[in-house]
């Protein structure tokens, strides 16, 4: 079975300049099939589900369920990363933890759930259902992924816990090879206790032979010139693969746009450094590939509109339906409450937000991901 838009490897694209695809981050297959498989034999109704999702075309009223979410389980954070949201927010939070009854509730009525995604805004260890909510979407045979700033990893064996969980992909943030570049762009970061934790994570990974790690570094102003280093720092930080995002996101505000285009450098990069890069990692035994998000669908296209419309969707950690993760706040655009998202997943405003897509009355918001949407 193909592993169709897991939030991963679902495209190769490439920043101006390149005159091919760059090399980008893959699923575990077996992994990917294995659970997809066990999924829709447990669950015949999700396998009904996917087959609708599949047949279908975008339309402003679609005849399945979302078949992935990103869900939110905490909006806090102990970082205020320079190019994070979170950073703007009073004591880094945007609101109230969900609780472990939310989410099983929303996990029992999105029967038709193959992925989830378990982070948004915060840093998810800091939830203290965190792990139980990883161990109740495996048990449905459902594909888990989360991120983390790995800065709680070595508190009450997280580290041992979240390998325990069954996690399918966890992306570890390493924004710098330096405690000086790391700890100014991740602020209130401890760069030599991240290092530390990050290696007794990935050990315990493979001694457990559960090796779901990837370094995930975000590329701006501040590290650019690093890069060289982090296929190095990624090796000796144990991990076996290693993903250079290339752009920055703004998050649908016109303040974080500005900040943030100013600290991407996706423009600098040329087919002769990635590479490099992909070589120098070669060397190390860390698989490096790279992740452009940048305005990568097409209006007027019915092939190429974005697909989390009709597809997908954010829930914020107080419940609520986000068009998206580039947006991830409900502040900004809310599309009804999650907790009745059979619902609204169909009601008046997500129709009205897909019949934006499909007539190309985009809200600004979205434009930023189109290439003939421009503000």
């Amino acid at each position: 079975m193909s592993a169709p838009d897991t939030g991963i490897g679902t495209f190769a694209s490439s920043p101006p300049g390149m005159n091919r695809p760059l090399p980008f981050p893959k699923v575990d297959q077996e992994l990917w099939d294995r659970t997809l498989k066990a999924g829709f034999e447990t669950y015949p109704a999700r396998h009904a589900n996917y087959l609708k999702f599949q047949a279908s075309k975008p339309a402003a009223l679609v005849e399945h369920l979302p078949v992935r979410l990103d869900i939110e389980n905490v909006s806090r954070c102990n970082f205020h990363c320079q190019m994070c949201q979170v950073s703007d927010w009073p004591g880094f939070k945007r609101s109230r933890d969900m609780t472990m009854e939310e989410y099983r509730a929303l996990l029992d009525q999105q029967t038709g759930l193959i992925e989830v995604k378990l982070q948004g805004m915060g840093e998810p260890l800091l939830g203290k259902c965190y792990f139980d909510m990883i161990e109740y979407a495996r048990a449905r045979h459902i594909w888990v992924r989360s991120t983390t700033n790995s800065s709680v990893l070595h508190h009450n064996d997280n580290y041992k816990r979240i390998i325990d969980a069954d996690i399918c992909e966890l992306q570890v943030s390493v924004d710098g090879t330096t405690a000086e570049v790391f700890e100014k762009i991740r602020r209130g970061s401890k760069f030599d206790q991240v290092c530390r934790n990050i290696q007794q994570l990935n050990a315990y990974a493979r001694v457990q032979g559960r090796m779901r790690t990837r370094m995930w570094t975000v590329v701006q102003r501040d590290n650019a010139h690093q890069l060289e280093e982090f296929p190095k720092l990624a090796a000796e930080l144990g991990f076996e693969r290693c993903t250079l995002s290339l752009d920055l996101n703004d998050w649908g505000q016109a303040a974080w746009k500005k900040t943030n285009d100013a600290n991407e450098i996706s423009d600098k990069m040329n087919l002769e450094r990635a590479e490099r890069l992909i070589a120098l990692g070669r060397e190390r035994g860390v698989e490096l590939t790279f992740w452009y998000m940048d305005k990568k669908y097409e209006l007027g296209n019915m092939n190429n509109l974005c697909p989390w419309p009709f597809s997908r969707g954010y829930v914020s950690a107080d419940m609520r339906l986000v068009p998206c993760c580039m947006i991830a706040n409900p502040e900004v655009i809310d599309l009804g409450d999650a907790a009745d998202l059979n619902a609204v997943w169909n009601g008046p405003k997500m129709q009205g937000f897909r019949k934006a897509h499909l007539t190309g009355k985009l809200p600004n918001v979205c434009k930023v991901c189109y290439y003939n949407g421009a503000h």
